[in-house]
């Protein structure tokens, strides 16, 4: 046998794969979400996945996304995005790449911006006519901070763990 392989995965597939993966730590009933941040030359920099601070337990806090606010999910909740950020312990993500399964909120974005991320590759975007969302796409702009969908290339990664 002679050459390399031909049937590797792309950078985008290893790192919203790692993103996909992470995502699959979430205890969110209804949302998954993961993070994977990569230095411009191809290295994992930090991930992260939607859930509770540390401290906060899964079983004593709201997964609910309906009643009362405080019983809700949402005032409690840290998205995979800002715990990526916040897992980083390596100094500056600037000039960085950001793969996240789920396009980035408001808050988010405010989070992205301030560490240096450059770069966003996102897998889906179904809260985009969300009002975060937009306003979102609108800091993201005036920032410079590029976004673009991923193409899903179909392909299938069975793991046996």
């Amino acid at each position: 046998m002679s050459g390399k392989r031909k049937d590797y995965i792309s950078w985008d597939e290893y790192f919203m794969g790692v993103a996909m993966l992470s995502g699959m730590r979430s205890k969110d009933p209804s949302t998954q979400v993961g993070a994977c941040i990569v230095s411009p030359d191809h290295k994992i920099l930090s991930m992260g996945y939607n859930g509770f601070p540390i401290g906060c337990s899964d079983d004593e806090f709201p997964w609910e996304k309906n009643g009362e606010e405080l019983d809700q999910k949402y005032l409690y909740v840290t998205h995979s995005e800002l715990n990526a950020i916040l897992n980083y312990r390596g100094g500056s993500l600037e000039g960085s790449t950001l793969y996240v399964s789920l396009f980035p909120c408001n808050e988010c974005a405010k989070a992205i911006i301030q560490s240096g991320i450059r770069h966003i590759v996102y897998s889906c975007d179904k809260y985009a006519d969300q009002p975060s969302v937009m306003a979102s796409k609108r800091m993201l702009d005036a920032a410079g901070v590029t976004y673009k969908k991923y193409e899903k290339t179909n392909r299938k990664i069975e793991l046996d763990l």
